[in-house]
């Protein structure tokens, strides 16, 4: 059985899916049960916890031989800020997993996470990475880049498909790299099958790099429509970003990260971790002409 933390999120519902079409036993932790009935039908095991509750932690981890932590709260603020979900509560969870016997722990950083790092989340992604590798437990940690799902359709695609305008934070000029949530799930059951994998740390990106503004294009040109696009300046995000912390620190770090994306080299090479893991990558092109394709074929036709 192995457990997922996250599992109706993008990367753990995309997980979720191919474990079970490869046969893996799969339960599912979530705060609200509904909405993992899609993968209920599919065959999970579902079940009610909270990365701030330890009892429900340790009920999660029962009779489970490997864990997937995909859950995060990089926008959350009060009760459910960053500092108590990912980081408190994911070394509750790896707490837990030591106590019931976890064989392998599967840890969803990020690429870029360091203790020096601009925006906290990234801080506090290195410092679980750090008690996960001085917990005993066996581990392999994913560092992956931004996901297709969220950066590239959720924040760019999806306002441009449905309201044809988008706002960018920063110029979206500078070159960043993009990765479906599925090919981040390729590695982590390879991870779980593979005990060579164990006491890793592997960065995992797609196979090219884009900018913001070449994914707004990108989605003009499948879409077959014109976007109107804003764009939030980067002074006015170094000028807002403190100020708006002690309200909403989720929100002051998603800023703190945009300027970070936006004068920083954020391209990615897979070539190097291709070769010791071969997997077939997703383009983001293939993936957002699917996406397109999806949300022009669910708006309502028009009376002629």
């Amino acid at each position: 059985m192995i457990l997922i933390v996250g599992g109706t999120g993008a990367l753990g519902s995309a997980a979720a899916r191919l474990f079970l079409q490869r046969g893996r036993k799969v339960r599912i932790m979530t705060r609200d049960p509904q909405k993992a009935e899609a993968l209920k039908k599919l065959g999970a095991d579902i079940i009610q916890g909270d990365l701030r509750d330890k009892a429900s932690l340790a009920r999660a981890c029962d009779h489970v031989e490997g864990v997937l932590a995909a859950a995060h709260s990089i926008m959350g603020r009060g009760a459910a800020a960053s500092s108590k979900v990912d980081s408190l509560g994911h070394k509750w969870l790896i707490n837990a997993a030591k106590e019931a016997g976890v064989r392998h722990f599967v840890y969803t950083s990020a690429f870029g996470a360091a203790p020096t790092h601009p925006a906290q989340f990234y801080r506090i992604k290195h410092e679980v990475e750090q008690y996960l590798q001085h917990s005993h437990l066996a581990y392999t940690i994913l560092r992956p880049t931004a996901f297709m799902d969220s950066h590239a359709h959720m924040l760019i695609g999806q306002p441009i498909l449905e309201k044809g305008k988008v706002s960018l934070f920063g110029a979206g000029e500078a070159p960043r790299n993009f990765v479906a949530a599925h090919d981040v799930a390729q590695f982590a059951l390879l991870a779980l099958n593979m005990p060579q994998m164990a006491g890793k740390v592997i960065e995992v990106g797609g196979p090219e790099n884009w900018t913001n503004m070449e994914v707004v294009r990108l989605y003009e040109r499948l879409a077959g429509r014109q976007a109107k696009v804003s764009h939030v300046p980067l002074g006015a995000l170094r000028v807002m970003a403190p100020l708006v912390r002690p309200f909403h620190p989720g929100l002051s770090q998603v800023m703190r990260t945009s300027i970070w994306f936006d004068t920083t080299d954020q391209t990615f090479d897979p070539g190097q971790t291709l070769q010791k893991y071969p997997i077939p990558l997703i383009k983001l092109e293939d993936w957002v002409e699917k996406q397109v394709s999806s949300e022009l074929d669910s708006e309502p036709a028009v009376a002629s």
